[in-house]
């Protein structure tokens, strides 16, 4: 349809991420009252952010509109920040990670792990909001241009 921005599929697709991240803030706060998880819940969040927020989204972002972009002549501010999402990405895969580790270890009985586990979310929590607010209000405006 015409004067419909490609942007806005990716940035509904971030309210949904948002809703997840407001699951995991609600079971890090309970973690942190009883110092204790569901791994099967722990799991779900994984999933999510492995399958929807970094394959399905992440791989949007990835392989159709920044390597788009990466065929121009765009601005050299733009492709620095397009390069800085990227790394952000591959940050939220090594978060994930690391958060799959700790829950394997917690489930097969490391009650250690659970320190782990509430970084690991902890960080999820405090990155994707950054992470939405610059595709949303700084990237995605600017690279329509193109």
């Amino acid at each position: 349809m015409p004067g419909r921005s490609p942007a806005g599929p990716l940035m509904k697709e971030h309210r949904v991420i948002e809703r997840m991240i407001a699951v995991i803030k609600s079971e890090l706060e309970s973690i942190t009252d009883r110092h204790s998880t569901d791994p099967a819940l722990i799991a779900v969040a994984v999933d999510f952010t492995r399958t929807y927020a970094d394959r399905c989204h992440h791989g949007k972002e990835e392989d159709i509109l920044f390597r788009r972009l990466a065929e121009k002549d765009v601005d050299p501010q733009l492709a620095k920040e397009m390069q800085e999402l990227i790394d952000d990405h591959v940050y939220a895969r090594g978060v994930t990670r690391q958060l799959v580790d700790a829950n394997n270890r917690y489930a097969a009985g490391s009650e250690a792990a659970i320190d782990e586990i509430e970084s690991s979310l902890r960080t999820l929590i405090e990155f994707y909001p950054v992470h939405i607010a610059k595709e949303d209000k700084h990237f995605f405006k600017p690279c329509m241009a193109y």
